[in-house]
């Protein structure tokens, strides 16, 4: 049997489910309770600075500075000029975004929550974020096809209707995740000029980040990268039988072997530097939020990084 890399190894488990599925009202309302008052007090309403740059017109030209974001220089002018010139931008009012949800069968890995409950938690979240300040969002629920598109509207039942969306099963695929796929899907499909939210584990095949990176010259694009910790720390707890989610394959491990658990570690950070490095060459900003942190603290998080990295 071939060997399976480790962000795919996915535990075997037999545990049943016997708590119901949440109704998108419910979903909505211990978010607004357990992240969105939270946000307030500590975002203070900031919140167009943290998704600053989805919506924007061209007002002007002006010589390039270091600091200047590359996606802005204007090639055409600069060829004729001699010198880089960068176009200059005012934002719109209202902001138009579209989250990528990546519901493949590996996202369902981990305990409570898991890797799909964070995902569904962190799209609603920050929709709902977005949708208070009149702005509005749109999704592509995404299983190595497209399985439903909740086309731009803002408002509170717009929210609800993504929590809807994300609660409803996604539909198998006896498929490897191939995430440049839904790369080619966003280039064809949005045209205005929008802050994308790719949210995924990036557990795919090699080569997404290139479509991606074409989808980032026309948008902003962030990568929202959900992890589980056992990902990366494999568990000492004897032998396991371990399967990947995605093709069914199983594998027998003994966890409680010290080399296999730090071959294990070595293999995860080799697949998290790769990760990184596609990310910055599909010019992508990377956040990664895992299923034990806090999302309220992930969200400050992501905002004092951006606001770092445009300082």
């Amino acid at each position: 049997m071939p060997a399976l890399s480790p962000a795919q190894l996915k535990a075997k488990t037999t545990t049943s489910q016997t708590t119901a599925t949440p109704t998108p009202e419910q979903v909505l309302d211990r978010l607004d309770f357990t992240v969105m008052r939270r946000l307030d007090g500590l975002l203070q309403g900031d919140y167009r600075s943290l998704f600053r740059g989805g919506g924007l017109d061209f007002t002007d030209l002006r010589d390039y500075q270091p600091q200047d974001d590359i996606r802005h220089i204007d090639w055409n002018v600069t060829a004729r000029m001699n010198t880089p010139f960068v176009r200059q931008y005012i934002e719109d009012r209202d902001l138009t975004a579209w989250f990528l949800l990546d519901r493949s069968a590996s996202m369902a890995f981990g305990g409570d929550p898991n890797k799909s409950q964070m995902l569904t938690d962190t799209a609603v979240a920050i929709a709902r974020l977005l949708t208070r300040g009149g702005n509005r969002v749109g999704a592509v629920l995404w299983n190595n096809r497209v399985q439903s598109v909740i086309e731009p509207r803002s408002g509170r039942q717009q929210v609800l209707r993504l929590a809807k969306h994300m609660l409803t099963p996604p539909i198998p695929s006896n498929e490897p995740t191939d995430l440049a796929r839904l790369g080619h899907t966003a280039l064809a499909s949005i045209r205005r000029r929008s802050l994308i939210f790719v949210v995924s584990d990036f557990v795919t095949e090699d080569g997404w980040e290139r479509p991606l990176a074409l989808l980032a010259r026309r948008h902003e694009v962030i990568a929202l990268r959900i992890l589980d910790p056992a990902e990366i720390d494999l568990p000492n707890v004897g032998l396991m039988v371990m399967q990947d989610a995605e093709t069914g394959e199983q594998l027998m491990v003994d966890t409680s072997d010290r080399g296999l658990r730090e071959r294990f570690a070595a293999a995860a950070l080799r697949r998290e530097e790769h990760i990184e490095q596609c990310a910055r060459r599909a010019s992508m900003d990377l956040h990664t939020i895992s299923t034990d942190d806090d999302l309220v603290r992930s969200i400050v998080a992501i905002a004092a990084r951006r606001k770092q990295g445009r300082r």
